[in-house]
Parts: structure tokens; C-alpha cells; sequence
């Protein structure tokens, strides 16, 4: 059985023991054999002589794990439980969440690649977390929960357990006794377990040396007379900001660049200067007889994750006979209170227009709104009849993850001097912003699919039509849709349940992109226009998920077709294609070959400019005969001139 993990109010998650980590520790014949071998990693001649960075530990780390499950690093993920074991030798504890979250029904395969940048996403959870989370269920704070009490976690919430599968946990000798479950002697097991899974992978790995030779080819079994030179060798998978900082310390920026090409075997570069509000070259104009045309809306929203990723709304679109189409999209605008920074607004946005052809699976490339006027990117041109998906984009240059502390925590309940319960000015207004972004058709109403994308963000559940039914008749609706003071009784409804406690109401918020002032840094909401001159169009929002997979496809189908080509010299197979738009740049790496390539790509001397990964020199890997999206660029201050100066070089 594959294993799987339960929420608790906080957000991490509790360990199935069944399979997984604890799984490989305690059933008879597993590799915990392998613990009694001397040579570990660590102690290895080679990591003695050249200690390894933090990259390459992470990567070895990665193959380590990825080779318990396969015979080769060229292996492919074919199923969500080959996904699930590699995760859980990798000292990770997926959820079914996290499983559906990477493989979606789109899903096919994974590589290699896919599951190292799964593993920079998915961090381990640490031992203050888990602590945390299980001190939030400990009501007498002795370090213990009633049996009773963990059975109703444990089947009544997150992802449920069985009767079963509580028994074995209330089993646990060493963490059971006289009816309660001592979580702080669990959390110490479970860490243990868990880094005695991930050494035990890694002495497999030291002990195989063919394997051991796969791990890093030639770059990690280099000659122990090899020049240790001070400049590190790039890792093959993104090189942090500690190594990035190695390379610009050195002086002069130029002898650095010419130190580390000597190890690269081609390089090829793109130097491209963009003007002060170059955007305004190409703006985006109204069709003159748009009044006359039939109109539709759409509201959505970008949500950045924990791990950076960023998620949004997806639709499908119905032209019911060949017209001309007018499509714009742009961040919505919401009722900020005064002096209150609205972030979101500089956020770019983009949609793609993806044709469905007999399929889901088979969507064409049609357009996407490369025109810009202020905020708004748009596309004019003409639609035959048929469902079309629109899939929104934003390049993640500008939507981060807040750094900047938060030094007072917002009040959103009080109680007035009879000791009622009542949301303060602040966070109605916040509530009432929030209800604007998920009431998606904009009828100032939602309905329970309205609801439900709401739920899913901040719940990861669905209401049923029961429970609807039981909303309707406690607040206030209109034609069974929920009214914006209904929604504003429901929250004060949980504040209520929660004595006051606004643990869940922060929950929500976090969930909505808000921080802890009430305002908006880690999500952009967003507004879709469609105009159309022989019908009206009709559009439904299908799904809320990763901006992945069929996107990456069409922004690499748009940069290869509209995108400047140049060919890796003596290596006429990869090549590398730059699109510039008058807001971005993006570049493509295309590898035709039958080997996996990896590519060093150095933006240190671009000028004015940052990057939707956050360094400026790092390295990517791309599958055999694949095309991946390398990086986008946008100004850092568009009132002034970028120059975007990036070089590419093959490693291997």
C-alpha cells in the first residue's frame, strides 16, 4: 500500500506508518542491512579531498533516492506510486495532494529532472513543525493525546486513515502507553527514521560503483590530481546565491566569465537593449466597433505556493461561429484601503489561447495577448467555431515570495462590551476584496462552483450540495447563491466556533495571498474581457492548478515560432531561442539530441533586469529530444533602459 499523509490545523502533515519512511525502518529483509557498512558517503576519499557543495549534496541526495526506486537515472516516473516511494526514499511525506499536484490527469511521465525539481519544492518536514502541529491537539499540554481524540483526527480529517491503520499506530509500543500517544517521543522516531532511510540510500549508492559513476559522469569522478581551482564547477541543477556570489567576488567580472568557460565545451550569447517605456512601441488599441460587439467576463487569480510555484484559474471558451475576437487580461483592481501598497497591479499577465481538437490532450496554439496598453496585454484577430482553452500566464518576475517582516500583526475580531464576537472595520474590508476575486462571473453573488474554487484554495475540500443546503438556510443568499454579507457571516460564523481564536481565519487569509498587515503580496488577481462581432462567446472556469505542463508547451511553441535561433557552435542539435516582446524576454532551450544536455546560463552583466528565478547565474538540464522554458526577463524599472546581455554554455 502506498503511503500517505494527514493534515492537522497548521498545515503539515503527519506520516502514514504503514508505508514510506517508517514502512522501510521496521518491515522485515529492507535495506536497513545496508546501515552496518563502514563507508559512508561522508567519509569517502573524494568528499574528504573535495568537500562537496551544498548543490551537489542536494543532487546526489536526489539520485541516491531516485536509483533506490530505479535502475537508471533515465528511468521514467509511469505511475503516482513510483512517484510517492521515490518521494518518501527522498525523506519526503507526500500527501495525496502533493502527489495529484505534479501528476495531473495530463500526466504521462516523469524524468529525472522533473523529480529534483519536485524535491527543491517539497521541502522535509522538520521536527518543529511536526511538534507544532500535534501541540496544537495537546489540550492538557503534557505532551500527549488521548487515543479517542487521535482516532477522530485521524478519520475525520485531511486525508482519512482507516480504522485499521489507526490501530497500528495506537500499536506503536514505543510511543503509546495507558491510552495516549506521546507525539514528542513519534516526532524524535520519525527524524531518526528518516535520516537513517536517507543514509542508508546514500551507502547504496557509495557501495555500487557503477552507480556511484552515474551520479555525477566525469565531473564527479575526476582525477584526484585535478587543480582544486577556486572557482567551483557549475552543479547540474540550479546554482544557489552562495555560488553565484563565489564567482562575482573574484574582481573583475570578465576574468571570471573567461576562468569558467575554459570548462564548458560551447558557449553562445544574446545581447538585446530595450528603451525606457519600450512598451508603448506596440500598444494594444481597441477595435472601433467594440460597442457593437457581445461581451463576456471572467475574474481568476495567480497564487504564489510555498515552494514558489504559482497557480490560477483555467477556462474554456465556446465561439459559437467564426468571428473577430477581442481578448484582453488584467489585474483587478480592488478597493484597497488608503496608503495600503497594492502590489498586484504591476504584475504581468498574459493568456494563451489553446485550440481543443478532437481532445483535451491534443489543444493547438492559437495566439496569446502579446500587446500591452498600461496594465492590459490583449490580442485582436480572428476565431473559427469550436471550444478553445484559455490558459492566464505570468512570468513570476514580479509576483514573489515576501521578504520584508511584518512588524504588527492585524486584529480581525473583537468583542464589545457585552462580550458579542464582531469582525473588525479592517478585516471586512479585506473580506469583502476576497469575496470580489472569487466571485468569478461577477454577479456580486456566488454559487456553490464559485465557492468550491474558493474551498479548494483554502481547505483543499469541496462543500457538497448538502452542506450547501445548510449554508443557504443559516445566511443570507439569493437565488441560491451565497450574498456578500452571507459570506461575511460565515467567517464571523468560524470566528465564533473558534472562541474568538482567528488561528483558521489567518489560515484563510494566507491561503488568499494576504500576510499578516492584511495586505496583498503573494497573490495577483486578474480580470479576462471577451469580445466577439458575430456571437457571445460563452466561458467556464475548469480548473485551478499549477501554471505547468500544457502552458510550458505553449510558451515554447510561441518562442520557437515567433523567437530568434542560435545554434550551439559544433553542436548544430541544441539550440537556443530568445522571444523579445516590448515586456519581456524569454529564452528556450530546445535539445534535439538523444542525450540529456545541461546547460550554464550567466546573466551578470544584464543591466536593469531580473529574472522569474532570482539568480543570475545557474544551471538546467533538458531531457533528450525536449524543449524546456530556461528563464524570463522583465525590466527591474521600466522608466529607465535594460540591457539584457545573457550567455549559454554546454556543460555536458
Amino acid at each position: 500500500m502506498r503511503g500517505r499523509a494527514i493534515s492537522v490545523s497548521s498545515g503539515v502533515t503527519i506520516p502514514r506508518f504503514l508505508a514510506g519512511p517508517f514502512g522501510m525502518a521496521i518491515s522485515p529483509g529492507s535495506d536497513a542491512a545496508f546501515s552496518s557498512q563502514k563507508s559512508t558517503l561522508s567519509e569517502s576519499p573524494r568528499s574528504k579531498k573535495f568537500p562537496l557543495t551544498e548543490e551537489e549534496i542536494f543532487y546526489m541526495n536526489c539520485r541516491a533516492a531516485y536509483l533506490t526506486v530505479f535502475k537508471s537515472s533515465l528511468d521514467n516516473i509511469i505511475s503516482k506510486d513510483q512517484l510517492c516511494l521515490a518521494l518518501q526514499h527522498a525523506g519526503r511525506n507526500p500527501s495525496q495532494k502533493t502527489i495529484n499536484k505534479y501528476w495531473t490527469p495530463q500526466t504521462a511521465k516523469l524524468n529525472f529532472d522533473d523529480f529534483c525539481l519536485i524535491l527543491r519544492k517539497e521541502k522535509p518536514t522538520s521536527k518543529a513543525e511536526l511538534l507544532k502541529s500535534f501541540k496544537q491537539l495537546d489540550v492538557n499540554d503534557d505532551g500527549s493525546i488521548l487515543h479517542t481524540d487521535l482516532y477522530k483526527l485521524l478519520t475525520k480529517r485531511g486525508e482519512k486513515m482507516t480504522r485499521e491503520e489507526v490501530n497500528a499506530i495506537i500499536n506503536l509500543a514505543d510511543v503509546n502507553a495507558d491510552g495516549k500517544f506521546d507525539y514528542i517521543k513519534f516526532c524524535k522516531l520519525y527524524m531518526t527514521t528518516n535520516e537513517q532511510c536517507l543514509k542508508t540510500t546514500l551507502e547504496k549508492l557509495e557501495v555500487d560503483s557503477k552507480l556511484r559513476r552515474q551520479q555525477f559522469g566525469s565531473h564527479m569522478e575526476g582525477s584526484p590530481e585535478r587543480d582544486p581551482s577556486p572557482v567551483p564547477k557549475p552543479s547540474p541543477r540550479i546554482i544557489r546565491k552562495t555560488d553565484q556570489e563565489s564567482f562575482s567576488n573574484k574582481g573583475d567580472t570578465r576574468s571570471s566569465l573567461l576562468t569558467t568557460t575554459r570548462e564548458f565545451r560551447t558557449s553562445v550569447s544574446f545581447t538585446i537593449t530595450m528603451g525606457a517605456n519600450s512598451n508603448q512601441n506596440s500598444k494594444l488599441t481597441e477595435p472601433n466597433s467594440i460597442k457593437e460587439w457581445q461581451c463576456v467576463q471572467s475574474k481568476g487569480c495567480f497564487f504564489l505556493e510555498e515552494d514558489g510555484e504559482i497557480i490560477s484559474h483555467q477556462y474554456r471558451m465556446q465561439i459559437a461561429q467564426r468571428s473577430l475576437v477581442y481578448l484582453t487580461i488584467k489585474p483587478l483592481n480592488l478597493s484597497q484601503a488608503e496608503g495600503k501598497p497594492s502590489p498586484w497591479l504591476s504584475v504581468d499577465t498574459a493568456l494563451y489561447i489553446l485550440k481543443e481538437n478532437e481532445s483535451q490532450a491534443n489543444l493547438q496554439l492559437m495566439c496569446f495577448t502579446e500587446l500591452r496598453n498600461r496594465e492590459m496585454f490583449g490580442w485582436t484577430g480572428e476565431l473559427g467555431p469550436g471550444i478553445y482553452w484559455l490558459i492566464p500566464s505570468t512570468t513570476g518576475c514580479r509576483l514573489k515570495k515576501e521578504r520584508k517582516p511584518i512588524t504588527e500583526e492585524a486584529q480581525l475580531v473583537y468583542r464589545d462590551e457585552t462580550g458579542e464576537l464582531f469582525l473588525t472595520k479592517e478585516f471586512r474590508s479585506t473580506l469583502s476584496d476576497i469575496f470580489e476575486v472569487i466571485d468569478l462571473d461577477g454577479n456580486g453573488l456566488l454559487s456553490l462552483e464559485e465557492y468550491n474554487f474558493f474551498e479548494l484554495r483554502t481547505s483543499g475540500e469541496k462543500c457538497d450540495e448538502d452542506a450547501w443546503a445548510v449554508c443557504r438556510e443559516n445566511f443570507d443568499t439569493k437565488k441560491n447563491e451565497l450574498t456578500r454579507q452571507g459570506f461575511m457571516n460565515l467567517n464571523l460564523m468560524e470566528a465564533s466556533d473558534g472562541e474568538g481564536d482567528p488561528c483558521d481565519l489567518w489560515v484563510t487569509l494566507h491561503s488568499m495571498g494576504y500576510n499578516k498587515a492584511l495586505e496583498l503580496t503573494e497573490a495577483c488577481p486578474f480580470v479576462i474581457d471577451i469580445y466577439a462581432d458575430k456571437c457571445k462567446p460563452r466561458i467556464k472556469t475548469v480548473h485551478m492548478e499549477a501554471c505547468s505542463g500544457q502552458l510550458e508547451k505553449a510558451i515554447c511553441k510561441s518562442v520557437l515560432n515567433k523567437g530568434d535561433a542560435k545554434v550551439m557552435d559544433g553542436y548544430e542539435n541544441i539550440i537556443v531561442h530568445t522571444y523579445k516582446c516590448d515586456t519581456w524576454i524569454t529564452s528556450v532551450i530546445e535539445n534535439k539530441s538523444d542525450n540529456k544536455v545541461i546547460i550554464h546560463i550567466n546573466n551578470e552583466l544584464s543591466k536593469n533586469c531580473v529574472n522569474n528565478r532570482g539568480l543570475d547565474i545557474f544551471a538546467v538540464e533538458v531531457a533528450p529530444k525536449s524543449t524546456m522554458v530556461c528563464q524570463h526577463v522583465m525590466p527591474l524599472n521600466e522608466r529607465q533602459e535594460w540591457i539584457y546581455y545573457c550567455v549559454y554554455s554546454l556543460i555536458s
